[in-house]
């Protein structure tokens, strides 16, 4: 087992390396390079922007250039072309900010879906089924910008409550219960908004899952000897249906970043997600660099959390 984590520790290091080296290029050989123009004002003189070069590294080779602004982002004195701020510390920040999103929506997803898909396969063919079918491809075709908007005037309109940003303007000196619930409004919209569709794609995939095993010869087996239905549903069906979500489960990580571009853009939520679509029309490359390079390490780190979970619910790899 420890040799098994060993071989995927160095295969994922060795993976980040490469991606690293990837980004770096591809941001770099786009139209626009940093090397030819500066994308934060276009009236610079040549003057300014020779000096803007050389204060980035900008007139160095690219493998020079590589270097440094690795160097610089694991000591942390990589700074953004926009505000001239740290950019680990600009991250740290959105990072707190689009956990709360990231948490709760993945709950409500994978604390929703199991039960949902369980029961639809199940009563597969039943109203209970067709019922969650339809929904769940009801919301998987509805795009998520037009049912975040439908949201939002449904919300405001019945409850009186504001839901754009993280707090209502006014509210910092007041008291905590008052200031406590203007944070809950703000955060359960753009979280349901989140896990809806998620809760509908995993559902169906929970269901095709335990209606494939509740075809195997020793569920069928299990039915035969008379054991009680709920033991055959979840104990040998759903036990061995659990397997493929190991790697699924894994995935969501990268979610926190990815995820949440369009949910933080709609909101006007300060995460991570609206930051990186920030810093692409900016074109503020060291922020993009960082993100692509988190958004890698999320990746990673989430097939490593597989690796780790098939070592539990499966023995044949702990061999």
């Amino acid at each position: 087992m420890l040799s098994f984590i060993g071989r995927s520790i160095v295969q994922k290091t060795v993976t980040l390396f490469f991606v690293s080296i990837v980004s770096f290029l591809i941001i770099h050989l786009a139209p626009g390079k940093p090397s030819q123009i500066n994308p934060l004002n276009p009236k610079f003189t040549p003057e300014i922007l020779e000096r803007f070069q050389k204060e980035f590294h900008l007139d160095k080779p690219l493998y020079v250039q590589y270097i440094l602004f690795y160097k610089g982002l694991f000591t942390g004195k990589t700074v953004s072309w926009k505000d001239n701020q740290s950019v680990l510390k600009k991250i740290w920040i959105r990072f707190l900010n689009s956990l709360p999103l990231f948490i709760v929506g993945t709950l409500l997803t994978w604390t929703l879906s199991f039960p949902l898909g369980i029961r639809s396969a199940i009563h597969r063919g039943g109203i209970f089924d067709r019922t969650t079918t339809f929904f769940s491809y009801l919301l998987i075709s509805i795009p998520g910008f037009f049912f975040a908007y439908v949201l939002i005037i449904f919300v405001v309109t019945r409850f009186h409550v504001p839901v754009i940003g993280m707090e209502t303007f006014g509210l910092g000196a007041t008291s905590w219960p008052p200031v406590a619930m203007d944070r809950v409004w703000h955060l359960l919209l753009p979280s349901v908004l989140g896990a809806t569709g998620g809760i509908a794609i995993l559902s169906r995939y929970v269901r095709s899952q335990m209606m494939e095993v509740e075809g195997q010869d020793y569920v069928r087996t299990a039915v035969a000897k008379g054991l009680p239905p709920e033991q055959v549903h979840y104990k040998h069906a759903l036990r061995n249906a659990l397997l493929p979500f190991a790697t699924m489960f894994g995935l969501i990580l990268p979610g926190l970043i990815g995820g949440s571009v369009i949910i933080e853009s709609i909101f006007s939520w300060p995460g991570m997600g609206r930051m990186a679509y920030e810093a692409i029309l900016a074109r503020d490359y060291p922020i993009i660099l960082t993100v692509n390079f988190i958004s890698a390490v999320l990746v990673l780190a989430g097939t490593f959390l597989s690796d780790l979970l098939y070592l539990l619910v499966d023995p044949r790899i702990r061999l």
